[in-house]
């Protein structure tokens, strides 16, 4: 690997898996230059697309310390190296495979985590971030309503306590 372009693609790339919080290794075999245009759109939001040698990328994921690809690379391969939302880039993926079954996941790495496509596919299918916070949002206010009402239930309890005893003993007054 002495020449110098070789090197330079090894450098690129090994850059592009440190600089990314998530990758997606897909297989493009049957894939058209137009339609692959069309996910690098949609895509373009949160991720780069890359048709790669398997080679150069092999050393390249090495160089990163990234072994999810390991045994991997074979065959006509691209990767997704995402910088943004790793679940929206995921979706779109998946989205695209239903209207080009061609597109083939292989696998992923997610913060050095390594994703298998099954993997993949699940992170896809996770709710958009809004919504997540908003149900934790949810549910973050519904226990701190039951502990508000557990730790009010003893002082009202008191309350009723002392207001039945002044009852008992206004009405003794009054006998008495």
């Amino acid at each position: 690997m002495a020449r110098p372009d070789k090197q330079a693609a090894v450098a690129e790339l090994t850059e592009k898996f440190q600089s990314s919080n998530a990758a997606v290794l897909t297989e493009y075999r049957g894939l058209t230059v137009a339609q692959l245009t069309q996910l690098r759109a949609k895509i373009s939001e949160h991720a780069t697309y890359a048709v790669v040698k398997n080679t150069l990328t092999g050393i390249a994921a090495k160089n990163a310390g990234v072994t999810a690809f390991d045994g991997q690379l074979n065959g006509p391969s691209a990767i997704a190296f995402v910088t943004g939302d790793a679940v929206e880039t995921a979706k779109a993926i998946r989205d695209f495979a239903k209207d080009f079954p061609a597109l083939v996941v292989r696998g992923g790495v997610l913060d050095g985590n390594t994703l298998t496509a099954d993997d993949v596919r699940k992170l896809a299918d996770l709710e958009p971030r809004e919504v997540l916070l908003a149900k934790l949002a949810g549910a973050m206010k519904a226990s701190m309503s039951g502990a508000a009402a557990l730790f009010a239930a003893p002082l009202a309890q008191t309350a009723r306590v002392v207001d039945a005893l002044r009852q008992k003993q206004e009405q003794q007054e009054q006998q008495g």
